[in-house]
Parts: C-alpha cells; structure tokens; sequence
C-alpha cells in the first residue's frame, strides 16, 4: 500500500512546476479560509471586475484609451445600478411586504386545502397523513419566523459595513479595470518561476470564468424578464417578486428551480384555487424553466460549462457549505477548477511560457 502511495506521489509531484502549483493552492486556500471575511470586498470587486472587463476592452478599441474606456463604462454601470435601485427595489419590496401580510391567510388557506384531501382522494392519503404534515409544517414555519426576526436584529450593526462596501468596491473596480495589466504582471512577479502548470491551469479557467459571469448576469436578467412578463399577462399577483426570485434561482443549478417553485404554486393557488388558471401557470412556468435549461443555458455557457451534472450538484452543495453564497456562485467555476487541476496532473503538457494575461 505504502509502496503504491509512493509510486503515486513520485510520478505526480516530481515535477518542481506540480509542486509549486499545489504549494501556491495551499497558500490560497489558507488565505482564504483565515482571512475570507475580510476580503469579501475585494471579492465582490474581482467578480464585477471580471463581468466589465470585456464591454471595457470594446469600448478601448473606439476610444483608444483605457482610462476613458473605464470611466464610461464605470458610469454607466453605476448608472443602471442606481436604476435598478430606486425603480425596481421598491417595488419589490411593497410587493414582498403585502406578501407577508398575507402569509398567514395563505397558510390557513393551505391547510384547509390539505385537509380536504382525504375526502376527495379517500385511497390515496389519510386524515392522520395529512394532520401530521400540517403540524409539521407549522412547526418549520414558526422556526423560520424566529431564524428571520434574530437574523435582521444581527444584520443591523453590519448596515455601516454595507455602506463602506457601496464606496469600496466601485473603487476596486474602477482601478483593477485602469490597471489590469500592471496588477497582473505584479502578481506574476510573486509566482515562483516553476510554473508551468500554474499558466496551464490559468488559462483553461481565465475564459471559462469570465464566459460563466457574464452568462450568469445575462440568465438572470433574461429568465426573471421572461417569467414576470408572463405572470404579468396571466394576472398572476406579485409577479414582478416571483420574476425576481426565478431569476435569482438560476444561481443555484437544478435545486433553485424546485425551491421556487414553492412560492409560485403557493400564490397561484392561494389566488386561483385548483382551476384551471392555476395549471396554466405553472404550465407557463415548467415551460420557461424547459427552454431555460434546454436552450438558453447550453447557448451562454456551452465554452464555459463542461461537467456532469452530478459533479455540479455536488459542487454546489459542497462549496455553497463552505461559502455560503459566493460557494453557490462559483460552484460550477470551482468545480471546473478541480477539473483542470486533475488534467494538469494527470497531463504532460510542454509549451513555451505564455504572460498570464494579455493586453485587452
């Protein structure tokens, strides 16, 4: 056993380039694992940066000027930020507002639908089957009161870190887009000169993560317009709500689409009963839900998502654990890296050196 570990490690580790690249995720990892919470906003930066890069590098070959092309497009982004802010929040929130007013109708309005089950489905479930279910449910309902009220009590002191945020991060993405090519060359200086593999693997993830931001911004926006515009046509309430938590799920592959689906069969049958409007909705929604999967994803993520979907949900799970959000954000990007760690060490790739990033 000993003898095949060693035989393992020799063929793997080698290479001085293998080690350098497993030392330099090491490092990594440690950062930050002890420090995350304090780079959060250089995070958060580094993916908007990542998102503006490319309209920027358009944008310099018209105008001939990276400052300038930064600038407008800083401005504009900005801009669009602040739209959305004041003329699609509020709505939002009064609509989320009236929602949870009525939470407690729905509920009872729910239970009586449940309760009547066994007298017109008399084979398939039973009266204790039902009770049971209900008390359950309203057990999960008063834990998750409880999780909401302690959770905005604790998220009042972190309201002046928020603000600090809303003026840092601009910043940090307006000077990583001014000096990305002296930013990188820095960082390239700090690499050890045994790299090889560390170039291997950064230009098999440069564009995949770059194409999964960008297709992750447009799928929202596209999903969340689709579903409200259709919901607004089928009179659907809250509908510009419902748009925005559709939209929202994409982020979290396969098990976002099934956890919205609560609230919008919720709303739909709390509004039109079990009728006919209610089926059309959420024939509506499994249609959008078809093309989203079946043809807007394969067309915005086919260069950057290679991966099983098994793989994908287990990445989900296991760094959405580990970092919460952001680990469900880059679920598919981190697992596409473990991937082209394991072809970079299983490969005996030889070519010239390239620089780590190239002039835009």
């Amino acid at each position: 056993m000993f003898e095949i570990v060693k035989q393992w490690y020799q063929n793997k580790f080698s290479d001085p380039h293998s080690v350098t690249l497993l030392l330099m995720l090491i490092t990594l990892a440690m950062l930050l694992y002890f420090f995350g919470p304090f780079v959060v906003p250089v995070l958060v930066a580094l993916v908007i940066a990542y998102l503006l890069d490319w309209p920027t590098a358009h944008v310099q070959t018209v105008v001939h000027n990276r400052v300038l092309a930064t600038t407008l497009i800083m401005l504009l982004f900005v801009g669009v930020v602040l739209a959305l802010l004041l003329g699609i929040v509020p709505v939002l929130w009064q609509q989320l507002s009236n929602l949870l007013q009525e939470s407690p109708h729905m509920i009872e309005k729910g239970k009586y639908f449940l309760l009547h089950l066994p007298d017109d489905y008399p084979n398939l479930i039973t009266t204790q089957q039902v009770q049971s279910f209900v008390t359950t449910f309203e057990s999960k309902v008063i834990e998750l009161g409880q999780v909401v009220v302690s959770a905005s009590l604790t998220s009042l002191k972190d309201v002046v870190a928020w603000l600090i945020y809303l003026v840092l991060v601009p910043l940090l993405v307006f000077f990583m887009l001014k000096d990305k090519v002296t930013l990188t060359d820095g960082i390239a200086r700090l690499v050890p000169k045994d790299r090889r593999l560390i170039i291997q693997v950064w230009h098999e993830m440069d564009h995949q993560i770059m194409n999964y931001i960008r297709g992750k911004v447009f799928e929202i926006i596209i999903i969340g317009s689709t579903t409200f515009i259709a919901f607004y046509i089928l009179e659907l309430r809250y509908a510009a709500l419902l748009g925005a938590l559709v939209g929202l799920s994409v982020l979290i592959p396969f098990i976002g689409a099934a956890l919205v689906t609560i609230p919008v069969a919720a709303v739909a049958l709390f509004q039109f009963g079990v009728d006919t409007q209610f089926w059309t909705v959420l024939i509506v929604y499994g249609v959008i839900q078809a093309l989203d999967g079946n043809v807007l994803v394969p067309l915005l993520f086919s260069e950057a998502v290679d991966l099983n979907p098994v793989y994908i949900i287990v990445a989900v799970l296991f760094f959405g654990g580990i970092w919460g959000f952001w680990g469900v954000f880059f679920a598919i990007p981190l697992a596409s890296l473990v991937k082209a760690l394991f072809n970079a060490w299983s490969t005996q790739w030889q070519e010239p050196e390239k620089p780590l990033l190239k002039e835009s």
